[in-house]
């Protein structure tokens, strides 16, 4: 076990943990943190997607001893109120269907229009590409992003 003290939403969190943890796991069972989800626990589906300086992150295969002194972001932590204009975007085009992999979605939205603010069709494909979304709203989901890039 190790202490570590993780910067996570803008508070400084404290765990004493095995340093190999993945943090989707300090942030669902130790954190209490359930808006980051499991997939598939190989990094390949998005599910668990978090941001890392600003930079989304699959958190599954993340070990809590990388993290350091970086920032990192979950749904929770993206607004107070669901009020990022990803967020009000999503729900504009009534995305989620399911709703499991949309944490995960639109993380990876917010960080695709943090660094390009204008994408194109292929550039929003190319990076929400490995975003498995099992309901298949990968139209809204280009949309919302679209709608979100315009605001």
């Amino acid at each position: 076990m190790a202490k570590f003290n993780l910067k996570v939403n803008g508070k400084i969190r404290k765990v004493d943990i095995d340093p190999t943890t993945p943090m989707l796991w300090v942030l669902r069972d130790h954190l209490g943190l359930v808006g980051t989800k499991y997939g598939c626990g190989i990094a390949q589906c998005g599910a668990c997607t978090i941001h890392l300086n600003g930079t989304a992150m699959r958190s599954c295969m993340l070990p809590v001893s990388a993290i350091g002194n970086q920032e990192i972001t979950t749904i929770e932590g993206l607004s107070e109120n669901g009020d990022h204009p990803v967020q009000k975007a999503w729900l504009e085009h009534d995305v989620a269907q399911c709703g499991y992999c949309q944490a995960g979605q639109i993380m990876s939205a917010v960080s695709l229009l943090k660094n390009n603010p204008n994408p194109s069709d292929e550039e929003i494909e190319s990076a929400m590409n490995g975003n498995i979304c099992r309901c298949a709203t990968y139209t809204r989901i280009k949309a919302a992003i679209k709608t979100a890039a315009k605001k």
